[in-house]
């Protein structure tokens, strides 16, 4: 790590070691893998370590700092980029990964870790002459984050964002085919502000590049500090914005409205969790949610809308008695967990948590629930729930989701494939009707056949032969 300064900051010096983006234009994200970190030169690669730090050591160096690292990052670490006495570059941010790889079982997985609390400045940031600065994060196993910066029209904003992932770090990609680095990047981070104020975003913030997400969360930073430190002027960014009501009062004449039409029925999509062993959690599901909130004139407003399978993103985790199912269709992300009760040997979902946007007419805007004591869904372990008939899950009196054509096993799936179905009985009282149905038809049938018979004989008894 870089040496601290008298006030505890990191401190590197201008090296000069910059690899500047192509003229060429090029994809908004991208990913590579490179085993000499030698990649096409539309990638800016301006990060990771020359050397990979034992797993080992850099536990035994942090242990001490693991329960309190997240907050450290979140709040109060600080990277900062020199040249000589001159800062061009503050940042303060937490980091979170989701990255999906290949297994030697040919089989795609997906990991989620934080920035790890030896997060610290690598050498090869710089301020590029103060017209360009670059800060690259190094942190746990070979691992690295970077942001390139610019400026231009009186104000600042980033550029490329870029992570590499040493695939041979076993703690967080075991199993991995690939034993070299995976490099992603995109060109499309969110994040600018006017010259002279700190940027500052307290929500979550994902950038999605290929095979690899990154959620940015409790973000200062700014390049060009004016006196080496964070202005005092702000740039707040859209999510922590909180939305402007008017206090205008205005008199009208309310016209005639009509009911919205109702929403139709979500389409049906597969999404399916894999790990080391291969597929572990099948789902195929309709999803339609209905969210009940408060507009600025304090009525109530109600949104219903459907989560699009070519849309959505599935990513998850599972092991033997616990299993996580994360559905991402932008802005909104569902997590469905699920857990195994050892007594009476089932499975139930126990999680379910929603976060999303609402209309910009609604106070807040964005908008998150869970809940956490459910037992939906309950099904024998080894078999999968099925129900064909719409099915509500309630997450809280203001947020429901309805599940339609819905098939699940989050545990001991073999070969990918379901196990038998176990029905719910919504469908067995659907089955049930045409049978209680078709019954009293054929009583009402036998009735008439009786008594049409009955009255034959009776007829046939009024009359004497000759």
């Amino acid at each position: 790590p870089a040496p601290r300064d008298a006030i505890g900051h990191m401190s590197i010096r201008s090296s000069g070691l910059v690899d500047e983006l192509s003229d060429r234009e090029t994809p908004c994200e991208n990913t590579t893998r490179t085993t000499g970190f030698t990649a096409p030169t539309s990638i800016p690669l301006l990060l990771l370590p020359t050397a990979i730090m034992s797993r080992a050591v850099v536990y035994r160096l942090f242990a001490p700092l693991l329960l309190l690292g997240f907050v450290q990052i979140a709040l109060s670490k600080r990277f900062e980029v020199k040249s000589g006495n001159q800062t061009c570059l503050l940042a303060e941010f937490s980091a979170n990964f989701s990255v999906r790889y290949n297994t030697t079982a040919k089989k795609g997985v997906t990991v989620l870790f934080s920035l790890s609390t030896d997060a610290h400045v690598d050498n090869r940031s710089n301020c590029n002459n103060m017209t360009a600065p670059v800060l690259v994060v190094s942190f746990g196993d070979g691992h690295s984050l970077s942001m390139n910066f610019s400026r231009h029209n009186g104000s600042y904003k980033m550029n490329v964002l870029t992570v590499g992932f040493n695939e041979s770090d076993d703690a967080h990609f075991p199993n991995a085919s690939w034993k070299d680095i995976l490099v992603a990047f995109s060109m499309s981070a969110d994040i600018s502000a006017k010259m002279n104020t700190t940027y500052k975003c307290t929500s979550d913030s994902t950038v999605q590049m290929e095979n690899v997400n990154v959620t940015l969360s409790h973000v200062r930073l700014e390049a060009f500090p004016p006196n080496n430190n964070f202005s005092r002027t702000e740039t707040i960014c859209h999510a922590d914005t909180p939305p402007t009501v008017s206090t205008t009062t205005l008199v009208t004449t309310l016209a005639p409205t009509t009911a919205p039409p109702p929403t139709p029925n979500p389409i049906p999509g597969t999404y399916n969790v894999t790990n080391s062993n291969g597929t572990c959690l099948l789902a195929k599901m309709g999803l339609q949610i209905n969210i009940t909130y408060t507009a600025p004139d304090n009525k109530t407003a109600v949104k219903v809308f459907n989560i699009l399978p070519n849309s959505t993103h599935t990513d998850g985790n599972c092991s033997s008695d616990h299993a996580l199912l994360q559905l991402t269709d932008d802005p909104t992300k569902l997590i469905f967990v699920f857990i195994v009760n050892t007594t009476t040997n089932k499975f139930y979902l126990k999680e379910l948590s929603i976060s999303t946007r609402i209309p910009s007419t609604a106070q807040g805007k964005e908008f998150t629930a869970k809940n956490d004591s459910l037992t939906y869904l309950q099904t024998t372990l080894g078999k999968s729930y099925m129900c064909h008939t719409e099915q509500t899950l309630q997450v809280n009196p203001k947020v429901s989701i309805n599940a339609f054509e819905l098939h699940v096993q989050p545990f001991r799936v073999n070969d990918a494939k379901y196990g038998a179905a176990e029905e719910c009985q919504m469908d067995k009282d659907d089955m049930l009707i045409p049978i209680i149905v078709g019954a009293a038809l054929a009583g009402l049938v036998l009735i008439v056949l009786i008594a049409y018979l009955i009255g034959r004989k009776r007829s046939h008894a009024g009359y004497q032969t000759i």
